[in-house]
């Protein structure tokens, strides 16, 4: 009785093992296609129920300048439950944006202007989740650069004169910096 109870059990364990060894072999060439899906760039072969695959979906119809796919791609990504994946999206997107009106360029000042802004809010929503990220914040200051805000021209021309500076007279005081 006792033999069988102790054969039974490690049945048991065994079959369970062997369960989980065919459920992770299973995940495993799944991912392994979700990978290779993505190294090769195929849009239409890529999963569209893995995350990853939709980020990398998203950047290949970015490369294949479908920038309204692309777009649309991406802010389902930011909406989705992945904060990683969510940056990256709202950091590529950003990207996408700046790429946009640097393509239209100034011929079309008026379609151009928008998107840097666009482009700009986005590194924002990036540096503000995650304020180390030094793309977003060097992305950020290009656009600032293209765009500037009005806000800081307006601050620039009411800003008051700065005050004069005094030499001082008294004996051993010095200017310079120590």
């Amino acid at each position: 009785m006792k033999r069988s109870i102790v054969h039974c059990t490690l049945a048991a364990a065994a079959l369970v093992c062997a369960s989980l060894a065919v459920y992770h072999a299973l995940r495993l060439d799944r991912i392994k296609q979700t990978n290779a899906a993505i190294a090769s760039a195929r849009v239409a072969d890529i999963e569209s129920s893995v995350p990853e695959a939709r980020l990398a979906r998203a950047l290949a119809l970015a490369r294949a300048r479908d920038s309204d796919a692309a777009a649309k791609s991406y802010k389902a990504l930011i909406e989705g439950d992945r904060r990683d994946l969510s940056q990256a999206a709202m950091y590529n997107l950003g990207n996408l944006y700046m790429r946009d009106a640097l393509e239209n360029g100034a011929s079309e000042a008026f379609r151009s202007l928008p998107l840097i802004e666009l482009a700009k809010q986005r590194y924002r929503d990036v540096l503000r989740n995650q304020p180390a990220d030094w793309d977003a914040r060097y992305n950020l200051s290009r656009a600032l650069q293209l765009a500037p805000e009005m806000e800081q021209e307006i601050e620039e021309k009411e800003a008051p004169p700065e005050k004069e500076q005094s030499v001082s007279t008294l004996q051993g005081a010095r200017i310079d910096l120590p």
